[in-house]
């Protein structure tokens, strides 16, 4: 039986998080709202006023909570995280203050994972407390996410490594300790052996960043946090891989399943904050001589946003019960891959559906930068690419139920009424006598 329950110790917990959100972390958006603030350790404003909330949050055992208990987390499953992220996706900064930002939460497991001690005790250790941030540089400019077409090698020569090649929309990496590059080791091999992960140290020569890319948000559009980088002969030591050669793969999906479902009950807390707007709106304005609210067009967008946004939470919810239920031996491994395409691909769409209608029914303010909806609405589509390009996920979905379909046996489909009837009345050949 698919079980959302949770005690009532929890709820609690929720309940501080909520208040300490509203009230604390989307304050941290109006006083800090540029984009990628959150990630520049250099911004001493910021980080002045961050600290004693992430100090709070560790005080209430908060911090990191999708960490195991052997990386100091407290072991929460996927339930109680998409619960808490529901709540944390309100604000923009809150992911930081709650230590759970990306790419730096996927970033820690692989090093937990796979790192060696030394690079867990210089890199996992401060990136956990908040201290350093990362970088995941996967993509290239000549191909987006489609490893098929990935070109950045690396090359042992001796004792070490040498990457060559170009990396693009490697966020954060103005600001990363560290990055986690991809390249190829074996072009020859099999596509999901070809390519292999290594922790590369930021400081290391032969890193160039080329331009700093700006998306929807960004004040200067020549200075984002969207690197495309050239590593130009990046040398580094053999223990540098992460996980043997031609398991980039397996090293990248360990850091994918439980953050997809993150962001996508993150979004949910956004959508449910303009939803918030959106009914305050329809009782606070008047036109053609009746509230908003009163409009039928009004009520149908309001109507069609309640609906869109429980089904789609609904949907979240039962893949982190799913991932749980893999977790505790009761389901096999791979049963939620296809509920995680699922909330993947649904993403986008439901926020640019709330999002959208929040900003319609507040007319010319909507549009204005006086409300945060036109930003929101503008950066829809990075949901999209997040995490994988949509459309890849949506075909995915399609191939695995495609093979679990069967062709009609004859001319007609199975559902042919007519076939069918005849069959009936085979079988039952009185049936229709009086």
């Amino acid at each position: 039986m698919i079980d959302f329950s949770i005690e009532p110790e929890f709820q609690a917990r929720l309940d501080w998080m909520d208040t300490f959100v509203r009230e604390e972390c989307e304050t941290m958006d109006l006083l800090f709202p540029e984009q990628g603030a959150q990630f520049d350790p250099g911004y001493k404003a910021a980080r002045r006023h961050l600290k004693p909330l992430q100090d709070e949050v560790k005080k209430q055992g908060l911090w990191a909570c999708h960490l195991g208990p052997h990386l100091g987390g407290p072991g929460y499953g996927q339930v109680k995280l998409a619960l808490m992220n529901e709540i944390i996706g309100r604000s923009n900064w809150a992911p930081v203050v709650f230590g759970t930002a990306a790419p730096d939460t996927g970033n820690a497991e692989i090093l937990a994972l796979f790192g060696t001690p030394e690079q867990k005790e210089k890199y996992l250790g401060p990136l956990m407390a908040g201290e350093i941030v990362s970088c995941f540089s996967m993509t290239e400019p000549q191909g987006g996410a489609d490893p098929d077409v990935f070109t950045c090698k690396a090359t042992r020569e001796g004792d070490e490594w040498v990457i060559e090649g170009e990396k693009w929309f490697s966020s954060n990496a103005r600001f990363a300790s560290f990055l986690l590059v991809i390249a190829v080791t074996d072009p020859d091999a099999p596509l999901t052996e070809r390519m292999s992960m290594f922790v590369v140290p930021a400081d290391t020569p032969g890193i160039e960043i080329l331009r700093n890319v700006a998306i929807v948000g960004d004040t200067d559009p020549d200075n984002g946090h969207h690197a495309h980088i050239r590593y130009n002969k990046v040398r580094v030591p053999l223990d540098h891989m992460l996980g043997n050669p031609g398991e980039g793969f397996k090293v990248a999906q360990a850091r994918l399943g439980g953050g997809r479902i993150h962001h996508a009950m993150r979004t949910v807390g956004m959508c449910n904050r303009a939803l918030d707007m959106m009914l305050e709106r329809a009782v606070s304005r008047q036109t053609k001589g009746k509230m908003l609210g009163e409009h039928q067009l009004v009520q149908a967008k309001i109507a069609d946003s309640i609906i869109e946004l429980e089904q789609f939470r609904l949907l979240v919810l039962k893949t982190a019960w799913m991932i749980d239920e893999i977790e505790a031996g009761r389901m096999k491994h791979g049963a939620a891959r296809k509920h995680i395409g699922m909330c993947k691909v649904a993403m986008a769409s439901v926020y640019a559906n709330v999002v959208g209608r929040a900003l319609e029914v507040h007319g010319s303010l909507g549009i204005s930068l006086d409300m945060p909806l036109a930003k929101w609405y503008a950066g829809n589509m990075a949901l999209a690419f997040a995490d994988g390009p949509t459309d890849a996920h949506r075909s995915q979905l399609a191939r695995a139920y495609l093979k679990r379909a069967k062709p009609a046996d004859g001319m007609f489909p199975s559902e042919h009424i007519p076939t069918r009837t005849a069959k009936a009345l085979e079988r039952y050949p009185d049936a229709r006598e009086a």
